[in-house]
């Protein structure tokens, strides 16, 4: 079992900036993805970005195309931890934001993949 718990969501105005943290406990490998997803009210949950290892010392990340530039997904091996750090906050960013892990390397964008989940965290940009 993994447990998954995420923090600093918020509101930020538009142009602003929030980094996300999610907090693995549990269950641990060196192999591994770890995602940040998010749900707007009445839209289904969408990939923002993905962290991958495979046993290594290296970690690739992957993001949704339409977020490459502003987010930035990152790991701290050390605590656990996987970071999302948000620039230029835009209102569509709206959403609750979850983290997701998975116990293999590069399981891609889709939701059910993932097997593990954190309860959500809510970040509200106004404009």
């Amino acid at each position: 079992q993994v447990q998954l718990v995420e923090s600093g969501g918020g509101s930020v105005q538009a142009g602003g900036s929030l980094k996300l943290s999610c907090a693995a406990s549990g269950r641990t490998s060196s192999t591994y993805t770890m995602g940040w997803f998010r749900q707007a009210p009445g839209k289904e949950r969408e990939f923002v970005a993905s962290i991958s290892r495979n046993g290594g010392p290296t970690s690739y990340a992957d993001y949704a195309d339409s977020l490459v530039g502003r987010f930035t997904i990152s790991r701290d091996n050390a605590k656990n931890t996987v970071y999302l750090q948000m620039n230029s906050l835009k209102v569509e960013d709206t959403a609750v934001y979850y983290c997701a892990s998975a116990l293999s390397f590069n399981v891609g964008a889709s939701p059910g993949k993932y097997d593990y989940w954190g309860q959500g965290t809510q970040v509200t940009v106004s404009s």
